[in-house]
């Protein structure tokens, strides 16, 4: 499972820099989740009332920090997947995961 949702995070960030002209080097794939990270917060300060609501209901705030959550998760996988990390073991190793 958690192959094929890093294949297609890839392929939709692959299409995506070839369409913006967007290098993705060593540096972008930090640069970026970084970025995506702050977006995340700066959703949930207006979510939570420590930011300005920008006339947004509560619903499209809701619906902004999931989408920025979203763009989290995909820039971690795009990340790991740049620099060759085994996210699945990882997991399995510090979260005590083990399969049923």
């Amino acid at each position: 499972m958690l192959r094929q949702l890093i294949d297609e995070f890839e392929t939709a960030s692959h299409r995506y820099a070839e369409a913006h002209g967007v290098t993705r080097d060593p540096d972008w794939f930090v640069l970026k989740l970084h970025e995506e990270v702050g977006e995340l917060t700066q959703s949930w300060n207006r979510l939570s009332g420590r930011g300005r609501p920008k006339g947004r209901s509560v619903e499209d705030m809701q619906r902004d920090l999931a989408d920025e959550a979203a763009d989290v998760l995909g820039h971690i996988l795009l990340f790991a997947h740049a620099n060759g990390l085994d996210l699945a073991a990882a997991v399995e190793r510090k979260w005590l995961f083990r399969p049923a």
